[in-house]
C-alpha cells in the first residue's frame, strides 16, 4: 500500500486509527473536555494565521534543521508526551522512540505511559525527554528523578496545566479504565479488533501506567483507581522551585498561557517554556494557544526557547507557530494516530506528510529559512 496515495493527510491516519483500535482507546486519544470547544478555538485561530506568498523566487531549498536546548534536530518538530500511548498499539512508545532517532527529532515519554523509562532507554539515543506529572510527595519525587536520569533522559518536562482530572465526556461514555476492565462491553470491543489484541498478546503487556505503578501498592487498590490518580500532586510555584533545584538537566514547563507566568518561570531558571492548552483536554473556555504565543514571546524576550503545541494538523500549522514566535513545535495526537494505524510505517509516513507539506508551502512563499517566516505573515508590520 502506498500510504502517500491512500492516506495523504493526518485526518486519513486518524480515520484509520479509529477503525483499527477499540473504541475506548480511540475516545481516550481523540477526545477533549466538555463540549470540546478548546479544539475548535485552536483550529479556528490557526486557520486565521495567513501568509503573503512571493513569486519569481526560483527554485528554493527549505532548510528545516533546528537547534533547541543545545541540540540540533533535523526537523523543527518532535513527539509530544501522550499518556497511555501503548494503549493505541502494543510497544508504541518503543516504536516512537526508535523513529525519533531515525528522523533525529525529540521523543517525549509520559510518566503515565504504558512503557517505563527502562523499557525505552535503549531506543532513545540522545533524543529522550521525560514528561513529569507532579507527585504528592517530595520524597517520592526524589526517588523518581535519578531513575529518569539513569534511563538516559536529559530533558525533563513538568506539565503544570492539570491541577485536577478533567471531565472528558466521550472518554467516560467509552468506559475506559486503566488497566481496561474485563467486562463484557470491553471484551466485545477487543474481540472486534483482533489485530490490536494480537499485538498486545505478542508483547505480553497489559496496558497500565508502569512507571507510576512501581510506586503504588497494588494490594487493596480498587480496579478503577489508577496509579496516576493516587500519587499525582497539584503543582505550585514551590514545587517548581524545588524541581529546578533537584533536576540538573534541561527543565521545560508545559502548559503555559499567561505571559506573567512565563516571565516568573524565566526568573526561576527554567530552560524552556512550552505554550499549550493541553489540546483542549483540560479546559475549554481559554484562549487559542497560537494567540497567546506572540504575547509570551514579547514577555520573555528573544533568547528564551518557546515550544508550541495544540491543534497541529498540517505542516502549515508548524510554520504558523514558528512565524508567531515558537522555536519548536511538539505534536501529540497525530503521532498516536499514525502508530495506531500502521505502526512504525505510520510514524515514518506522518513525518513525511509534515515535512513535505512544510517544503511545499515554504516554496510557495519563496522562503528557505525558518526564521524568515515572520516577515511573510499577513499581519506583519
Amino acid at each position: 500500500m502506498d500510504l502517500d496515495l491512500s492516506h495523504p493527510s493526518i485526518e486519513d491516519l486518524r480515520q484509520a486509527a479509529r477503525k483499527r483500535i477499540p473504541k475506548f482507546a480511540f475516545e481516550y486519544l481523540d477526545s477533549a473536555t466538555g463540549r470540546e470547544l478548546g479544539l475548535k478555538v485552536n483550529r479556528d485561530a490557526l486557520d486565521a494565521v495567513g501568509f503573503m506568498p512571493s513569486v519569481l523566487c526560483g527554485r528554493t531549498k527549505a532548510e528545516l534543521q533546528t537547534s533547541l536546548l543545545g541540540q540540533t534536530y533535523d526537523l523543527p518538530f518532535g513527539i509530544a508526551p501522550v499518556g497511555m500511548s501503548g494503549l493505541m498499539r502494543a510497544g508504541a512508545e518503543r516504536l516512537l522512540a526508535q523513529a525519533s532517532v531515525a528522523h533525529n527529532i525529540p521523543f517525549s515519554l509520559s510518566s503515565v505511559a504504558v512503557a517505563s523509562p527502562e523499557d525505552v532507554s535503549a531506543h532513545i539515543g540522545q533524543n529522550g525527554w521525560f514528561q513529569h506529572y507532579p507527585v504528592n510527595s517530595a520524597e517520592l519525587r526524589r526517588k523518581m528523578l535519578p531513575r529518569i536520569r539513569e534511563a538516559g533522559f536529559h530533558t525533563l518536562i513538568i506539565t503544570v496545566d492539570v491541577p485536577e482530572e478533567s471531565r472528558r465526556e466521550r472518554q467516560r461514555r467509552a468506559n475506559l479504565t486503566v488497566p481496561p476492565k474485563a467486562d463484557l462491553r470491553t471484551l466485545i470491543e477487543m474481540a472486534m479488533h483482533p489485530a490490536w489484541c494480537f499485538s498486545h498478546l505478542c508483547e505480553g503487556i497489559v496496558p497500565r501506567m508502569r512507571f507510576f505503578d512501581d510506586y503504588v501498592p497494588h494490594r487493596g487498590r480498587e480496579s478503577f483507581t489508577h496509579a496516576g490518580a493516587l500519587i499525582r500532586g497539584i503543582p505550585d510555584w514551590q514545587y517548581l522551585q524545588e524541581l529546578r533545584e533537584e533536576w540538573d538537566g534541561h527543565l521545560v514547563v508545559k502548559g503555559v498561557l499567561r505571559p506573567e507566568d512565563a516571565t516568573r518561570m524565566v526568573a526561576m531558571g527554567v530552560d524552556c517554556i512550552w505554550v499549550s492548552n493541553h489540546s483542549g483536554r483540560q479546559f475549554e473556555a481559554g484562549p487559542a494557544v497560537i494567540d497567546q504565543l506572540p504575547k509570551i514571546r514579547e514577555a520573555v524576550g528573544s533568547d528564551m526557547p518557546l515550544i508550541y503545541d495544540s491543534g497541529v494538523a498540517w505542516g502549515l500549522d508548524i510554520m504558523r507557530a514558528l512565524a508567531k514566535g515558537a522555536d519548536f513545535v511538539m505534536i501529540g495526537r497525530a503521532f498516536q494516530y499514525a502508530v495506531a494505524a500502521f505502526g512504525a510505517k505510520g510514524i515514518d509516513h506522518l513525518v513525511h506528510i509534515l515535512k513535505a507539506d512544510m517544503i511545499a508551502n515554504m516554496s510557495q512563499l519563496g522562503v528557505e529559512k525558518l526564521d524568515q517566516l515572520p516577515q511573510y505573515l499577513l499581519d506583519h508590520d
